[in-house]
């Protein structure tokens, strides 16, 4: 099968490798319901030793800065409690972590959740963090430039490996908010 985007010289539908999935990863594909076919979440193998948005697309391609979102976990704090979230933005941008999540989480003080706790409380490599299999009750936060961009390139839960899924596939995860202004330009 060829990659609906980039050149990947594996690709294929996530369903059809979950032994190469992280477990919460393969039992969302597993779980996957919708008005997407889980036939479109396509695994692509990649180097492992450069996941990372910068060194990835020095190596795979420059143009898929646009259509590749990374996946982050955040932490809002509000009288002694702690929520934690997610949020996706196309890479070619920085999360409004002080400005938007904290307003989205009603949190007095928002910042990036450490990691060992964004890997303890995920089950996923750090570098490979991605919304599909976090934990349903977290609410995720989604870019509107992410859900308008016809094929996303993500983290598949591991360092190794990406999945590609349509950005409209987004909005059908457990606890997805779609949030206008979420990914703001690098300053």
């Amino acid at each position: 099968m060829r990659a609906p985007i980039g050149t990947f010289g594996d690709a294929r539908p996530a369903v059809d490798c979950l032994e190469l999935l992280i477990e919460p990863v393969a039992d969302a594909v597993r779980a996957w319901h919708g008005d997407i076919p889980v036939q479109q979440l396509i695994y692509v193998d990649t180097d492992p030793e450069i996941a990372d948005t910068a060194a990835f697309v020095e190596h795979y391609g420059r143009e898929l800065l646009e259509q590749s979102a990374n996946c982050v976990v955040v932490s809002g704090k509000r009288g002694g409690e702690s929520t934690l979230a997610a949020c996706v933005v196309l890479s070619s941008t920085r999360v409004d972590v002080n400005g938007v999540v904290r307003k989205q989480l009603g949190a007095r003080k928002a910042s990036f959740a450490s990691m060992d706790t964004a890997v303890g409380e995920t089950g996923m490599e750090y570098g490979g963090i991605t919304p599909i299999g976090l934990p349903a009750e977290w609410p995720l936060l989604v870019d509107s430039s992410v859900v308008d961009t016809e094929w996303v390139l993500i983290g598949s839960g591991r360092r190794r490996g990406k999945l590609i899924v349509p950005g409209k596939a987004f909005v059908e995860l457990p606890g997805a908010v779609v949030v206008e202004g979420l990914g703001i330009e690098p300053s």
